[in-house]
């Protein structure tokens, strides 16, 4: 009963997320599994574009046709569906971290330490709160086991994984780790999930902030791990990719790669996809791990891929984002922007955004 109750949470946070016209966190649902059911079979064209005053690292989210997103210009930015401005809120420093919507409300940390809340349709500060270190991953959120109340999860350099009350912005509990906390933690509702610079991958509690477990995984975890069907993928900074089952707290399978992975998994019905340093996006079989494709690029990849219905959307640094056929890995479109990409795609009905570091935020669709 209690492996059906964790599949269920992890099915329901699936479809709160995924209506094709709203993507509302980084990888689109709190399991962070970067999937959608959006059809891209055609090329894309670029719609519009919106320049920042820096680079972009932080990944965009959408929400009712706003697209919001942060700047290593200090901003956090919204966007409207045409590429026009709607509002920008100024915080001391960058914004590397992909903003999360949820009630109305925008959240994102900065490399100051800082997490703030935003009204989303105006812009206007809700509240505040701060950790003693940078801020790169995205914050997550749970709901409270008598579901009167929702909580973000946020890791940050200060060690800790950090617990917030939503409404008040008040500290729930944390979690210190032995070292940094790069990545966003994924959810399946019962647990949060991630890992760091000290080389283990922690199950939390996250109703207590208590520790469930935690599996040593040799080096350290810049990216975020994917939960679907009670397992997590995800893969570390020697270049290694595992599949863990959560029940067991055992390796399924385990793939040796040659190059960092900064990337975080997108995970659908049978494949798992990610990206290297390598310069290769992998297409893993999701059962066992056996390579089913590897597509080439000429930069590295530590954008994270978005499987569609179809296809594979993915940034390089090479300074282009593909389309790639999701059975046979081949490219069936890209584009070329010139500066690297590390941000992740968001990906709705209609349109794929994406942020640069030649500061630019990019919208594509079918015209």
């Amino acid at each position: 009963m209690k492996r059906l109750t964790i599949i269920l949470l992890f099915i329901t946070n699936i479809s709160i997320a995924q209506d094709n016209s709203s993507w509302d966190c980084f990888r689109g649902n709190p399991s962070l599994t970067g999937t959608t059911s959006v059809n891209l079979s055609k090329p894309l064209k670029l719609l519009w574009s919106f320049k920042t005053e820096d680079a972009i690292k932080s990944s965009p989210i959408i929400h009712n046709g706003n697209i919001y997103i942060g700047s290593n210009d200090g901003y956090i930015y919204s966007i409207s569906d045409k590429g026009t401005l709607n509002w920008k809120y100024k915080s001391a420093t960058s914004i590397e971290s992909p903003p999360l919507y949820l009630d109305n409300t925008i959240f994102a940390g900065s490399l100051e330490g800082v997490v703030v809340a935003l009204d989303a349709k105006t812009g206007k500060l809700k509240w505040e709160y701060k950790t003693e270190g940078q801020i790169s991953g995205s914050a997550n959120w749970v709901v409270t086991s008598d579901k009167k109340s929702k909580r973000i999860i946020i890791g940050s350099y200060d060690f800790f994984l950090h617990c917030i009350d939503v409404a008040t912005g008040k500290s729930v509990w944390k979690y210190e780790t032995e070292n940094y906390i790069n990545g966003s933690p994924s959810t399946n509702g019962k647990l949060a999930i991630f890992g760091g610079c000290d080389g283990n991958l922690y199950l939390l509690d996250v109703a207590t902030g208590k520790l469930a477990d935690k599996i040593e995984i040799g080096t350290y975890m810049a990216a975020s791990a994917a939960i679907a069907d009670d397992k997590a993928y995800f893969g570390n900074y020697d270049g290694d990719f595992y599949c863990v089952d959560l029940s067991t707290k055992k390796i399924v399978w385990k793939f040796d790669g040659t190059a960092p992975i900064l990337s975080s998994p997108a995970v659908s019905v049978d494949k798992v996809i990610v990206g290297s340093q390598d310069k290769n996006v992998y297409c893993f079989e999701k059962s066992t791990g056996k390579v089913l494709w590897k597509f080439k690029t000429l930069g590295k990849v530590d954008s994270s891929p978005v499987i569609t219905k179809n296809t594979v959307i993915v940034g390089s640094g090479d300074g282009r984002i593909y389309m790639i056929d999701l059975n046979k890995g081949e490219k069936i479109w890209s584009y070329e922007i010139g500066k690297p990409i590390s941000s992740t795609p968001a990906v709705i009905k209609n349109m794929v955004v994406v942020g640069c570091e030649d500061g630019s935020v990019y919208g594509f669709g079918i015209k």
